[in-house]
């Protein structure tokens, strides 16, 4: 595969994303917890299409010149943010995701005036197959506007969290979210990032301990959001460098994290938005001054969540 020369976000990109995102998303919510004294959940499941990923897709679209139409691939959330952005802007968008992408949000994405195409059985040949196609290519995570995007959510911490050091603990797919909170750790100073991998994809953790991308053997995992190489080249391990601790988690523990948080507050997550918590339940995160945790998204099946919170 070819490698896309592909820039790292700056702090202008997160300046520009901020004032795109804050213009038309207010600030989703926090909300306390009882996982440490003090602790927040940083609620991104109330984003209009119930994930984080519509900050980097609103971004993206409006760094790309008049005209420009774009191709993605998802695993589904960065898609339905891609389509909710193109709602608002009219852009033309082409989403690509895989035969076997969440049901819940493929039919979702379908609802938006975009180009749906379903190929390959696996992210990684979406991802491929969305490449051949023509138009500027955006990457959920390996792109510095999206990254940029993402990172908006620390911007809205600095005024929910308040003031004083923070360890802020995010799920990690291809990284953007993290790359995107480490672009904005560095202006604040006092945050220490904690990255959630699944257990069966480390991808990230890999390529960071490695100094460049490498493949890694992706498992199956019922948290779509997470599993998956990396894009060859991807500047999101360069971006978090030594910046971040990186953990895993296994399905278990995430589908605990799921009941937690149903019974404890009412919420639903899908698997990958559960991660961070399932992080901080299973003891796996040191905590240096106020906790805030990511909780990514909400979008999933009913009779995947029913399931994941019956278990005992």
């Amino acid at each position: 595969m070819s490698v896309r020369d592909v820039r790292p976000p700056d702090r202008d990109d997160l300046d520009r994303a901020w004032r795109t995102v804050s213009a038309v998303l207010p600030p989703t919510p926090v909300t306390p917890t009882a996982l440490t004294p003090d602790a927040l959940l940083k609620l991104e499941t109330f984003q209009p299409m119930g994930a984080f990923k519509v900050r980097g897709a609103l971004a993206a679209l409006a760094a790309l010149p008049d005209g420009v139409p774009a191709v993605t691939a998802s695993a589904g959330n960065h898609g339905l943010g891609m389509g909710y952005a193109a709602a608002r802007s009219g852009a033309d968008v082409t989403v690509v995701v895989s035969t076997r992408a969440s049901r819940a949000k493929v039919e979702k994405i379908g609802a938006f005036p975009v180009r749906l195409v379903q190929h390959g059985t696996t992210y990684d040949e979406a991802e491929a197959y969305a490449k051949t196609l023509p138009g500027h290519y955006v990457s959920p995570y390996n792109d510095p506007a999206v990254i940029a995007g993402q990172g908006t959510v620390g911007r809205e911490l600095d005024e929910q969290a308040g003031d004083g050091p923070l360890t802020v603990v995010a799920p990690v797919g291809g990284g953007g979210l993290l790359a995107g909170l480490a672009l904005w750790a560095r202006e604040r100073g006092d945050v220490r990032l904690v990255g959630v991998e699944s257990a069966v994809s480390r991808g990230v953790s890999a390529s960071v301990a490695a100094g460049r991308v490498v493949a890694v053997e992706v498992g199956d995992t019922f948290a779509d959001g997470l599993p998956g190489n990396l894009e060859p080249g991807c500047v999101t391990p360069s971006v978090i460098g030594r910046d971040a601790v990186l953990t895993a988690v296994d399905d278990d523990r995430i589908r605990a994290a799921m009941r937690w948080l149903f019974r404890e507050h009412g919420l639903v997550a899908e698997g990958a938005g559960a991660a961070g918590v399932a992080a901080v339940l299973a003891g796996a995160v040191e905590v240096t001054g106020r906790l805030v945790v990511v909780v990514s998204g909400r979008n999933i099946t009913v009779p995947t969540f029913t399931a994941a919170i019956a278990a005992d």
